[in-house]
C-alpha cells in the first residue's frame, strides 16, 4: 500500500499531510459499434465553466437552468483506479455512460479497513487510494459527469459501520451491537474525522478540493442505513441530524442526501402498507421523518421489488414500481418539498426469474413515473440505474449489471430517455 496519512494525535480536527501529484494517462475511449448509434459523443468537452448544482425548493438547477439526474451506479470506481491494471475501466464506464446521455454517476468514496482500504483506521488514511479517488473525480470531470459520493455503508461491504465498531471495541469501547456506530460518541468521532478528510482533501490532478468542486452534485451519508435495534427511528433520526449539520459545517457549497432505501416508520403510521412487507416499518428508519432534518437536501428511494417481493409475477412488481414511486413523488413534492433521488433501481438476472426484456420493462417503467412527475413539474430530481459495468468487468457481476456491448437494446433506453429530459 501507499504511505499512510495519520494525525499526529488522535483528534477529529487537526492533522495535516503532503501529496504529490501521481504520473496518470488520460485514455480515450470510443464505444465501438454503438458509437453510432446516437449522435452523443463519448469525447469529453472542452473545459469551460462548470457551475454546481444546486435545489431550488423541489427542483435542481446549475447555472439557472434545470439540472435533471439521469444516473447510474459504479460502487467500485476508486478500487479500480487504485490499480493501474483496472484503471482503464473507470475511463471507459464513464466515457460510455456519457456516451448514452447519462450525467450523474454514484459510486463509494469510502474503503474502510480490509484490501485497498482508504481509511486504513481511524484518522489514518491510504495516500495512494485517496489519489485513486482523485483520478475519479477529474475523470468525471473531464466526462461532464457529476458524481455522488457515499461516504459510508450499512452493510459489511468495504468496511462499513462494522467496520467501525470493530476499531472502537480494538480502542477498548464496550460496543454491543453494529448500530452502536449510530449512538457511540466514538465511533462518530471516527466518521466524523473521516468526513472531514474527504471533504476538505485537495484533489492532487486538479488541485480543488472537493468541497470546492462542482463534479461532486451530493455526498451520501451512508448507504441503505438501518438501525433496527431502535425501531423508533430515534436512534437514526439523531444521527442523521448530527452528520448532516457536521457535513454541511465543513461543506456548505454541495447537497447532502441521507442514502435511505425508503421505507415509511412510525411517524406515518397510516403509509405503513405501502412498504414491500411489515419488516420494512420495523428497522428504525423513517422515510418522512428522516428527510425532515436541517441538512438534507434530497429525498433518497431505492427499489429492488426482485427481492422484496415473494413472487416473480411480472405485473406485481411492476405495479409495485407505480405505488412506490408515486407515494414517495407525492410526498416529496407535498410534504418535503425536495426533489427525489432513486438512487438505486434495478432488477437481477441471476438466478432466471427475470429476463432483460423484462428488464428493461422494468426500467422504463421507472423513468416514465418520474418523466410524468417532472412534465408536470411537480418536482425535480431523477434516478440512477444500479448498476453499469464496462467490459472487463463481468466477475463483480451480481445479476444486476449492464454491459452496454452486450445489451445494445439498454443502451438505446437510456439515450432515449436522456432525449426526453433534454431541457
Amino acid at each position: 500500500m501507499g504511505d499512510m496519512m495519520c494525525p499526529s494525535t488522535a483528534t477529529a480536527t487537526a492533522w495535516t499531510w503532503t501529496t504529490t501529484t501521481p504520473r496518470i494517462s488520460l485514455l480515450h475511449y470510443v464505444l465501438l459499434g454503438l458509437a453510432s448509434a446516437t449522435t452523443m459523443t463519448t469525447e469529453p468537452q472542452p473545459e469551460q465553466e462548470w457551475a454546481a448544482v444546486e435545489r431550488r425548493g423541489a427542483h435542481l438547477v446549475t447555472a439557472d437552468r434545470p439540472f435533471i439526474i439521469h444516473g447510474f451506479n459504479t460502487y467500485w470506481f476508486m478500487s479500480f483506479a487504485a490499480d493501474e491494471a483496472t484503471r482503464p475501466r473507470v475511463t471507459a464506464a464513464i466515457a460510455e455512460a456519457a456516451g448514452a446521455g447519462l450525467n450523474v454517476c454514484r459510486t463509494w468514496a469510502f474503503n474502510d479497513g480490509g484490501y485497498r482500504a482508504l481509511q486504513t483506521a481511524p484518522f489514518c488514511y491510504d495516500e495512494e487510494v485517496f489519489q485513486a479517488l482523485d483520478f475519479v473525480v477529474s475523470e468525471a470531470r473531464r466526462h461532464k459527469m457529476r458524481l455522488i459520493l457515499a461516504l459510508c455503508n450499512n452493510w459489511g461491504d468495504y468496511g462499513g459501520k462494522a467496520q467501525y465498531v470493530s476499531w472502537g471495541k480494538e480502542a477498548g469501547v464496550d460496543l454491543t451491537s453494529d448500530d452502536d456506530f449510530f449512538s457511540d460518541p466514538t465511533l462518530k468521532s471516527y466518521y466524523k474525522a473521516f468526513v472531514e478528510a474527504v471533504l476538505t482533501r485537495i484533489n492532487t490532478i486538479t488541485n480543488v478540493a472537493y468541497k470546492d468542486d462542482p463534479t461532486i452534485l451530493a455526498w451520501e451519508l451512508i448507504n441503505e442505513p438501518r438501525c433496527p435495534s431502535d425501531p423508533s427511528g430515534d436512534t437514526l433520526q439523531a444521527w442523521i441530524e448530527e452528520t448532516a449539520s457536521h457535513v454541511k459545517s465543513v461543506d456548505p457549497l454541495h447537497l447532502v442526501e441521507i442514502g435511505v432505501e425508503g421505507y415509511y416508520g412510525p411517524s406515518t403510521p397510516d403509509l405503513l402498507p405501502v412498504n414491500p412487507d411489515d419488516y420494512s416499518g420495523h428497522v428504525g428508519t423513517d422515510f418522512i421523518r428522516n428527510h425532515q432534518a436541517l441538512g438534507i437536501d434530497l429525498a433518497s428511494v431505492h427499489i429492488y421489488s426482485d427481492t422484496w417481493l415473494p413472487d416473480s409475477i411480472e405485473e406485481n412488481h411492476l405495479q409495485f414500481v407505480n405505488t412506490w414511486m408515486r407515494q414517495h413523488i407525492d410526498d416529496a413534492a407535498n410534504l418535503l418539498g425536495m426533489p427525489i433521488v432513486i438512487g438505486e433501481f434495478g432488477l437481477s438476472l441471476k438466478d432466471g426469474k427475470f429476463d432483460c426484456e423484462f428488464r428493461e420493462t422494468f426500467m422504463q417503467t421507472v423513468y416514465n413515473n418520474f418523466l410524468s412527475s417532472w412534465e408536470r413539474r411537480m418536482l425535480g430530481g431523477g434516478c440512477l440505474l444500479w448498476q453499469l459495468f464496462p467490459e472487463g468487468a463481468e466477475h463483480m457481476d451480481g445479476g444486476y449489471a449492464v454491459i452496454f456491448a452486450n445489451s445494445p437494446s439498454t443502451f438505446s433506453l437510456l439515450a432515449n430517455h436522456s432525449r426526453k429530459l433534454e431541457c
